[in-house]
């Protein structure tokens, strides 16, 4: 049993890994990156958020769910911050910050244990397994992720053309 265990684990974590780091990632890079100040920081309304705050949110989030947590360091999040951001910060400063805590991230994520995603983890006041936490990270990920694209399409009017292989037949080839 503790061969399927840990062969489990690891295909748990190499796709989470995978998922987060080689596709999430670039394709929001590649959105973010050549947008201007004002696309970063624009708002539909009040009750929206801009790329920029969801950026920072995303980075609290990934540093508090997966770095803190499972590396039991300080949690320094300032959620509310997070969202209250109204500008200050570049594109390229908002993905360079993001960057970092991602490459924590995948660092965690190369090295958990089966021990560690069963293992039980306070995080946000929520009492969750290691594997929860992952699960939440690349799912609340890939929820914002999907805003971001479309916030970024939007104010671009441009096609990302992340699935320009599907383009002709709707299947890969």
């Amino acid at each position: 049993m503790a061969d399927n265990n840990t062969e489990l684990v690891a295909l748990f974590l190499e796709t989470s890994r995978r998922t987060l780091l080689g596709e999430y990632w670039p394709r929001l890079r590649e959105a973010v990156a050549p947008l201007t100040q004002d696309q970063v920081w624009w708002r539909p309304n009040d009750a929206s958020n801009s790329i920029g705050n969801l950026l920072l949110h995303l980075n609290g989030n990934v540093g508090q769910w997966l770095v803190a947590s499972f590396n039991r360091g300080e949690e320094k999040r300032n959620r509310p911050a997070e969202f209250a951001a109204q500008g200050g910060l570049t594109a390229a400063e908002l993905l360079e910050c993001l960057g970092s805590t991602l490459d924590a991230a995948g660092k965690v994520l190369g090295r958990l244990t089966v021990e560690e995603l069963l293992a039980s983890y306070e995080i946000q006041g929520y009492r969750v397994r290691g594997l929860d936490a992952v699960y939440h990270v690349v799912e609340h990920f890939g929820m914002h992720y999907g805003q971001i694209l479309y916030i970024a399409k939007a104010q671009t009017a441009r096609d990302l053309g992340f699935c320009r292989e599907l383009n002709k037949t709707g299947r890969l080839d």
